[in-house]
């Protein structure tokens, strides 16, 4: 199997595990912001674990793939417009119910509000790049 399909196939398997989780539901999302079912905010800090422990054992092990590449892992600077960022996609994630991982499972599952979700974040992702190259 080549790199393609596999990567096509790990993301049907993310998908199909967020519309399991029901991640991909409005309803589940709107119920996590107001607190009133936490699912989903243990299903993302249950990947939060899991991918930190990745990164230690990665460091531990040198930071090297399983063929024995070399991985660069850099932290990113903070930057001026992350925390403006960080609240208007938080706003976006809780009025659409979806993220951008989400949005795909919606529209894979036949939700109509993926589609609109996904071109306002293709839209704000061109305004972003629009705003980047005027600085």
């Amino acid at each position: 199997m080549g790199m393609k399909a596999k990567v096509l196939l790990l993301g049907m398997v993310f998908g199909f595990t967020l519309t399991q989780v029901r991640a991909s539901e409005y309803d589940m999302i709107y119920k996590m912001f107001v607190g009133t079912d936490l699912t989903i905010a243990w299903v993302i800090l249950t990947a939060i674990v899991v991918g930190s422990l990745g990164m230690k054992i990665l460091k531990l092990t040198g930071n090297t793939t399983v063929n024995g590449q070399k991985l660069e892992i850099s932290r990113k600077p903070l930057r001026r417009g992350v925390l403006f960022g960080a609240a208007l996609f938080g706003t976006g994630w809780g009025l659409s119910g979806a993220c951008p991982g989400t949005v795909l499972a919606q529209i894979g599952s036949g939700r109509v509000l993926g589609l609109f979700t996904l071109a306002g974040m293709l839209l704000g992702t061109y305004a972003y790049a629009l705003l980047m190259q005027k600085q």
